[in-house]
This record gives C-alpha cells, structure tokens and sequence, in this order.
C-alpha cells in the first residue's frame, strides 16, 4: 500500500445509473478510497480545454455497498487535470466523437505530473474489433468490408455460418449468427452494413460460445483472472449485458500464450487494463475503453483484482 495519498480522477458516466454488484469502476472506487486515496467524480461532459490545459469539474465522491445509496458527493469545483496525480479514463462504450473529445482533452495532461488510464492515444488507435487484426495467428478468420458482394463469398468461404458485428457496437448490440439457409441472410446483411455503406466485421463461427466466451482481466500486459460468460438457449450473444450467466474459468495455456502474443503491444499503446474476449482457442475482441467482469471473478475465485489494479496505480503514479 502506498504511503503518499493520490488524488484520482474518475471520468465516468453517472454514479446513479452503475450497478454496485458488477460494475468495476464502483470497486476501483471502493479500493481507492479504502486505501485513503482522494477520489474525484468526473462527468465526461465537464471536461474542457483552457490555453492549453485541460481542466473539469470535479466533486469528491466516497462509495458504500448499500443499494440506491451508494455513493455521497462533495461539492463541485473545477481544476486542471494537472493537479491530480491518477485520471482514469472509464466512461462505458460505445466510443463516439464525445469520447474521442475526452481523450484529446485528457491526452493533454502532463504525463510527468499525472497518470491517465488508460493511455488517450491508445484508447484513439484501438477500435476494440479492429485491434485484434493486430495478431492473425490467434484471431478467427476475419472480413472487414461494406461490400454485400464481399460477405457472401465469405460466408460460402466459411462454409454457411459465420458471425457479423458493427465496429462500434458494445454490450452484443448488432451482432448476427448468419448462416446460408437462412432466407434472411441478405436482410441481416443490408441492415448491417447500412445498404452497404458502412463497413463491418465478419467472422468465423466459433461453436465453442455454446460454451461460453471467456472474458479475461489483463493488467500491464499480465493475465490475472478470467470468467466464462454463457449464452441462454435463447440467444446466440453471451454478453452478461443480454443475460450470459457468469461460470469459473481457470486461465489455461492457450488463454496465456494469447496474453503473451499481445502483451508487448498492449504495453507499447500504454494499454493496462484491458478485458480480452476468448471463444475456444481464439481472440475475438480486445476491450479497453471501460473493461468489466472484476466484480464476476473475484466472486466465483475468491480473488480482489481491484487490488491488484490499485497496487500498479500506486506503483506508478508519478512521484511514487
């Protein structure tokens, strides 16, 4: 535990709208202050540019497990973003041209006197489908195109089933289960693509989600826990956001040789904290705006990954 006490920013949507059972911002929040660190509220909105220098309204805010009474605020002042020690970056997907704002704003901030998580530019340069282009060798077969003409071969190449996705979408909004025998197949694919206007990603099916898709918590590059999210029988997304059920999943090999193909360049685009996505053998997804599951693995293996987060913050903010 850190002898300094840090001042942290948290630039995150409203605190009355998180759920404190899953949400991992509320137990950054909660370790933060249990450490005796100074916890600031940051509204995305409230961020601005002044000659230079980026500043926000901020309020102090402490935390507590007690439903519809989770969290009491301070008053609200401003201040550069220079006079904190940590920001944390953690307004929830999807990335839009707000979000790319805050960024800019954020990357602004004097790296010698105050820690942003993660990193503003690499949060710009790693769209979280397309970033997993990045390592051919562990990703599925992939397509990105706005071309109808395009997916179909793909979807023949594949052998009639395959998987589609906005490149923006989050929380499993806009992804299909397409397979040749569906008399829908060119419905789902104009409405994907917008009349063929806006690119997407296709992917091989992997039947292994049946399973579940595994989502693992990624610090500095390091592998720390995982959790299986299952689909219903209903659906084909196992999202918890559309009702996946949280199942133990050890870290295997494969999941480990996959965080090692991607840990130095995760690190070299200052992302550290990050939530991988891993059906079967492949990575399908690398999450880095606002990762979650914390809460779900700390419960299902006994562990406190906020702790972990919270011990690399300390070790690394700069005057530490």
């Amino acid at each position: 535990m850190s002898s300094r006490k840090l001042r942290i920013g948290f630039v995150m949507d409203p605190l009355t709208g998180i759920d404190i059972e899953k949400d991992t911002t509320f137990v950054f929040l909660e370790e933060a202050g249990a450490r005796g660190h100074e916890c600031l509220y940051i509204p995305p909105e409230s961020l601005a540019i002044r000659r230079g220098t980026p500043e926000a309204r901020v309020r102090q805010v402490a935390v507590r497990r007690k439903v519809g009474d989770h969290f009491t605020l301070g008053e609200e002042r401003r201040c550069t973003l220079d006079e904190l020690d940590v920001v944390l970056l953690r307004k929830d997907p999807p990335f839009d041209m707000e979000f790319f704002f805050d960024t800019h704003a954020a990357g602004l901030a004097d790296s010698t006197r105050v820690l942003v998580l993660n990193d503003p530019r690499g949060l710009r340069d790693a769209n979280e489908k397309l970033y997993a282009l990045h390592f051919p060798e562990v990703i599925p077969e992939s397509l990105v195109t706005a071309d109808m003409t395009l997916l179909r071969e793909f979807l023949t190449d594949l052998g009639g089933e395959m998987i589609v996705k906005p490149l923006d979408g989050c929380g499993g909004a806009g992804i299909f289960h397409v397979r040749a025998d569906d008399r829908n197949v060119n419905a789902i694919l104009e409405a994907s693509t917008d009349q063929g206007r806006t690119r997407i990603m296709a992917q091989r099916y992997l039947p292994e989600v049946r399973q579940g898709d595994k989502r693992i918590i990624v610090i500095d590059g390091e592998p720390l826990g995982a959790v299986l999210r299952v689909p219903s029988d209903a659906e084909t997304r196992s999202n918890f956001h559309v009702g996946g059920a949280a199942a133990r999943s050890p870290l295997t090999d494969r999941d480990r040789e996959i965080c090692a193909q991607l840990a130095p360049r995760l690190r070299q685009d200052g992302l550290i904290f990050v939530g991988l996505d891993v059906i079967g053998d492949y990575l399908t997804e690398v999450n880095v705006t606002s990762p979650t599951g914390i809460q779900e693995i700390n419960a299902l293996d006994g562990v406190k990954l906020e702790a972990d987060m919270l011990d690399w913050i300390e070790q690394h903010a700069p005057g530490s």
